[in-house]
């Protein structure tokens, strides 16, 4: 369960960003991975460090503002201190022990997907399943 609910979690973000249309898909997600990259300040253990991760994750979350993969560069910041935190800090969910492991797990399944472009995967199997069509057979007789 501690890698199973992760990557589910990962989807399902993907899948609910997957409504959203361009070019408001790129922006929201910029602006989410800017939160993510801020989530510690508040209590994360790591002092002035933090302030330095959160200043890198910002300007990567900035450019992202324009381009997916500094979206999904900042997530896979986000994942690196996440499993800092979870070896040397605060956890990200103060009452939940490993929740800094559980992001370190979610973040690379929607950085993967910033990387592909952020491609709605709505879109997508709707368009591999609306391809499909029953076989059709030859109504002719045979000659």
């Amino acid at each position: 369960m501690t890698v199973i609910a992760p990557v589910l979690i990962g989807v399902v973000y993907v899948l609910l960003s997957s409504l959203i249309r361009e070019p408001y898909r790129l922006k929201v997600n910029a602006v989410m991975v800017a939160g993510a990259g801020a989530a510690y300040l508040s209590g994360g253990g790591l002092g002035g460090w933090e302030f330095a991760f959160t200043i890198v994750a910002t300007y990567c979350a900035y450019r992202g503002l324009q381009s997916w993969t500094f979206v999904g560069i900042a997530w896979l910041l986000h994942t690196a201190w996440d499993a800092v935190h979870h070896l040397y800090g605060n956890p990200i969910v103060p009452f939940a022990e490993h929740s800094s492991l559980g992001c370190a797990i979610c973040d690379p399944v929607i950085a993967i997907w910033c990387f592909a472009g952020g491609p709605s995967l709505i879109d997508l199997l709707r368009t591999r399943f609306s391809r499909r069509t029953p076989p059709t057979k030859d109504l002719a007789p045979p000659r």
